[in-house]
């Protein structure tokens, strides 16, 4: 089974928490704040690679997760940093949010590389909160919690040509003989269960890279038959091959039929250059129609060449045509992307950090709901007097203090912001 598709849940690590200590030594008094910082978490890097051709390795493990950062300690000194998570991928890999369909990134080339998410920032130990009027400060920073998120990741095979026709046009024998590929070759319908991509080299440094799925019937775009799985490994493809069956029933209708089933899944496929091939004309009834063929193709502008596949007559001339098309072809036609420079850049829609909802909940009960606001209550420690000043201080700043005021809230009710619990006072 091929599998072309894959969902995970990944998670970036959450930072070390900041220390909060007071040098004690002996002969030294006064010694003051001395608590190190925490480090940051691990981020979520995915990397495209040449040794993988599918996204089989994701099957069987769904979470993934980057090391944490360590908690500062005494003395100044800083946690390590998390680990990150480098996740391996075919180059042809597109990312998406599980929840929104968003496209987050689009691995094009080997060696790419993606910081999908973030590890969270490590806490600022007590040394950084001490000034002239407070001198031994009991503040200081938890790490900032990883980012989590359901994705989505689809693989398009990178080729340069794509093989599309009906089951047993004769597509997986003909990459068979210009290339080194071995794919499955039988005389029932169907034989073709998974892409199958394969080298051509031209002249002895001319090189091309073919692509032929499983054969497409009518109604393949609406999701019948196989083929409508792998559609998606052509839209990256700059040039197609469609390669017809000379002893199909009617070759022009299949021909016909085919184009229609590309232009209802990707109309962007329609438009791509197409050779049509007729094939197996080394059967003299499939060489006695081949003039009618030509002057329907060429009449449709298409151009138009016959072959066989089985014994290689009118391939060599086909390859040097597939060649000039591709040569002539924009090199990003039908990526739906343009041509990738250097790491890809991370699709996110803007986020106001500052912002924020207040909502009631079960009477006496207010949650608050905000990015900047939840990240500070996840940092702070609120075990210590200090700390909690300095967040009723972050509440005002933010505007959230009078919001609630103005919204009703009273002393005793419950405030809920991130997974802490609080209680409003005077």
């Amino acid at each position: 089974m091929f599998y072309d598709e894959a969902k995970i849940h990944v998670r970036s690590g959450d930072g070390g928490d900041g220390m909060i200590s007071f040098r004690r030594e002996k002969y030294v008094r006064q010694g003051g704040p001395d608590g190190g910082d925490g480090g940051r978490g691990g981020n979520v890097v995915f990397v495209a690679t040449t040794h993988l051709n599918s996204l089989i390795h994701l099957q069987h493990q769904k979470h993934y997760r980057a090391g944490n950062g360590v908690h500062g300690t005494v003395q100044r000194m800083t946690g390590a940093n998390g680990e990150d998570l480098r996740i391996e991928v075919p180059a042809g890999t597109i990312i998406r949010n599980a929840e929104t369909g968003d496209i987050l990134a689009d691995l094009t080339e080997v060696g790419q590389e993606v910081v999908l998410l973030a590890g969270g920032r490590g806490g600022r130990g007590n040394i950084h909160f001490a000034n002239s009027r407070n001198q031994a400060p009991r503040v200081g920073e938890r790490g900032e919690p990883g980012e989590e998120l359901w994705l989505t990741l689809e693989l398009k095979l990178i080729a340069d040509v794509g093989i599309v026709g009906v089951p047993n046009a004769g597509k997986s024998t003909l990459l068979s003989v210009v290339s080194a590929a071995r794919p499955k070759i039988g005389d029932y319908p169907f034989t073709t269960l998974q892409p199958n991509l394969g080298v051509v080299v031209l002249d002895d440094y001319e090189t091309m890279v073919l692509a032929d799925i499983p054969g497409l019937i009518e109604g393949a775009s609406a999701g019948v038959g196989l083929g409508h799985d792998f559609l998606r490994h052509i839209e990256r493809t700059r040039v197609l091959i469609h390669l017809l069956d000379g002893m199909a029933t009617d070759p022009l209708q299949d021909y016909a039929m085919i184009n229609d089933e590309l232009a209802l899944y990707n109309p962007d496929l329609a438009g791509k250059p197409q050779l049509v091939v007729l094939n197996k004309i080394d059967l003299p009834d499939v060489k006695a129609l081949a003039p009618l063929v030509r002057e329907a193709i060429t009449a449709a502008g298409h151009p138009f060449i016959a072959i066989s596949a089985v014994t290689g007559e009118g391939v060599r001339p086909m390859l040097y045509e597939v060649k000039r098309m591709l040569d002539a072809a924009p090199v990003s036609a039908g990526t739906g992307v343009a041509p990738a420079e250097g790491a890809p850049v991370v699709i996110r829609p803007q986020v106001e950090e500052r912002a924020f909802t207040i909502k009631r909940e079960d009477g006496r009960v207010w949650r608050v709901k905000g990015k900047e606001i939840e990240r500070i209550v996840a940092m702070t420690y609120f075990e210590f007097d200090d700390s909690l000043m300095r967040f009723q201080t972050a509440l005002e700043r933010l505007g959230i203090t009078a919001a609630l005021t103005e919204a009703g809230v009273k002393v005793g009710d419950t405030v809920l912001i991130g997974d802490q619990e609080l209680e409003w006072g005077e």
